[in-house]
């Protein structure tokens, strides 16, 4: 990494942190360690720390760094915690969940072949191993369930039931849900012990739509 870039990376952590945007150490620390540029494509790696989305194939986009350390932080995140991350994109995210979690309790789904590709290679050139797995996102993955959290990267209409069917009882999803395909308000979602879902709402945001059966139609 280049060493201009190496200041806008600390220079954009910092405005994290006085934003209230980074709050725990732990997630100040994915941050550092993950290289976002490693996840972007050549004409946009000058840009990566640019609190922005920016556009990744497929017609998706990586998450401006603010919104996803709101979700880092709303989902509580700590080593040993399954994780199931709805939406791999370019594979950023997960590869931050992997530091705050551990590598091997994170599955990633992505219903899109080009980004199941290339979210794999990203992740394997950064030095991540994470399971990334082609799939309806709003259906879940049942073969890792139950998880203790469920986090996605794209606006849903609605929690979806299969989301809450493969929570562990006490585990967390945290969500862009809205009636608009593009504008939702970030829902943190936990389990009770009788299986009832108690929510609150966060910030709002703007997602690319999450497209699947119990989501948005393609």
């Amino acid at each position: 990494m280049g060493r201009d870039l190496a200041l806008e990376k600390r220079r954009r952590i910092d405005r994290l942190v006085a934003d209230g945007d980074v709050r725990t150490a732990a997630v100040r620390a994915a941050f550092e360690k993950v290289p976002r540029e490693l996840f972007l494509t050549e004409d946009l790696v000058s840009r990566a720390y640019a609190d922005t989305p920016l556009p990744i194939a497929a017609g998706q986009t990586i998450s401006a760094p603010s919104m996803i350390a709101i979700m880092l932080e709303e989902a509580a995140l700590v080593p040993g915690l399954n994780v199931l991350e709805i939406g791999a994109g370019s594979g950023y995210n997960a590869a931050l969940l992997a530091e705050l979690v551990g590598g091997e309790n994170v599955v990633s789904i992505e219903r899109h072949p080009e980004l199941v590709d290339l979210a794999k290679a990203n992740l394997q050139r950064a030095g991540y191993k994470v399971e990334v797995v082609r799939g309806d996102g709003s259906l879940g993955h049942t073969a890792r369930a139950p998880y203790d959290r469920i986090v996605a990267t794209a606006g849903a209409p609605r929690l979806a039931s299969s989301w809450v069917e493969q929570l562990r009882i006490g585990g967390r999803i945290v969500a862009p849900i809205g009636g608009s395909a593009f504008r939702q308000v970030l829902v943190i979602a936990e389990k009770r012990p009788d299986g009832s879902i108690v929510r609150r709402e966060g910030v709002e945001c703007a997602f690319v739509p999450l497209v699947g059966k119990e989501a948005w139609r393609a």
